[in-house]
């Protein structure tokens, strides 16, 4: 089994990755720069893992000009070595980093970063890729990207869309010359796609595919359906095939027909409750939490309680069910229990106990409870 600390070095190489990749694909501009930048500086595990894909990179450049490292060769090595633990290509460069002084190993690192990324203008995508990198059926290359329970996540695409994922959602990313497909196969995204009408954008995200072109939209996979939300253009929402194939669809004599989606439109996809129709919403209401944020409108408790159970590290939990039904209106981080907690003991009648593991709401037996 994987402990969290590979899983934590994999995803942040994985990061490391994609700036390497940003790079090639033309200079950084200004705000790229300073993204990078600053995301250097937030951990020496970041200046860590940027160097060691760096020379991964490097070492992968002695393939095509040495024998000693052709293809052939480092097949044969690796199967003759099966059984050598693993060792990682750069902790040379990293103890050499570690030596300086430090107050200067960061601009040192930094330093050695970018000089490895202005090196690699001349390397394909395919030598710059992660470790984490798979390959897909048909020659495609699956990027993997995923987070845990509270923690949010950004990455520009290689054509440059961007995709945002909330807590606890995971995606499968796969493009090639002809299509991009991303699977969110748990979770919550987001999905900025930068406009290319020869290849479409296709997320397929539990009993739904979307089809999008130049578009900004919201997925969110539930308990037994997908919503979809479209903030900015146009999407075509359908049944996903894949239920077809497993027989869900059986019935049906008919081929699933798509749903136009503009913005300010959500629907939900259901298995067996095939066409949906679309609904009026306030789309920037639903993707609030790209600012770290819920927001509700009367709204009965426990649907509130439920979303912050979605970021909390401890579970809110309504002892009382004639609370549940309680409306609540505001503007909530989602990073801040604390202050929702202040906000509930703010109500007339309820009562709230904070234990170690959980958050406990309940009617407070000598006042009534609001309205």
């Amino acid at each position: 089994m994987i402990s969290k600390e590979e899983q934590v070095r994999a995803a942040i190489a994985e990061q490391a990755s994609e700036w390497l990749v940003t790079n090639d694909d033309g200079p950084l501009d200004a705000r790229d720069s300073a993204a990078l930048a600053a995301w250097l500086k937030a951990s020496p595990v970041h200046v860590e893992e940027f160097l060691g894909v760096s020379v991964i990179a490097r070492d992968l450049r002695e393939v095509g000009i040495d024998p000693e490292y052709s293809l052939e060769t480092v097949l044969a090595r690796a199967r003759a070595e099966d059984d050598t633990p693993v060792q990682p290509l750069w902790p040379r460069v990293v103890t050499a980093v570690r030596e300086l002084p430090s107050r200067r190993w960061l601009t040192a690192a930094v330093t050695m970063a970018a000089v490895v990324v202005l090196s690699l203008g001349l390397f394909s995508l395919w030598n710059v890729r992660p470790i984490a990198q798979v390959s897909a059926p048909g020659g495609t290359t699956a990027l993997h990207f995923e987070t845990r329970h509270g923690e949010q996540l950004s990455r520009r695409l290689t054509d440059n869309s961007v995709l945002h994922l909330n807590t606890d959602s995971a995606v499968t990313v796969r493009f090639d010359k002809k299509q991009r497909l991303v699977t969110l196969t748990a979770g919550q995204a987001d999905f900025e796609v930068a406009h290319e009408p020869e290849r479409a954008f296709r997320v397929f995200a539990g009993s739904a595919e979307v089809v999008a072109l130049g578009t900004k939209f919201d997925v969110r996979l539930e308990h037994d359906s997908t919503v979809v939300t479209v903030v900015e253009g146009q999407v075509a929402v359908g049944p996903s095939p894949l239920l077809k194939k497993l027989g869900t669809h059986s019935g049906q004599n008919h081929p699933p027909r798509f749903v136009q989606l503009g913005a300010d439109q959500q629907i939900r996809v259901a298995a067996d409750e095939w066409p949906a129709t679309p609904a009026a919403v306030d789309a920037q209401r639903t993707t609030a939490w790209l600012h770290r944020q819920i927001v509700f409108d009367q709204e009965p408790l426990e649907r509130v309680a439920a979303e912050f159970n979605r970021y909390a590290p401890k579970p809110i939990e309504i002892a009382t069910p004639a609370l549940r039904n309680l409306q609540i209106s505001g503007v909530f981080a989602t990073d801040d229990t604390e202050a929702f907690v202040a906000f509930l003991r703010s109500l007339k009648g309820v009562q709230v106990e904070v234990t170690t593991t959980r958050i406990r709401v309940s009617q407070d037996p000598g006042v009534a409870a609001p309205d």
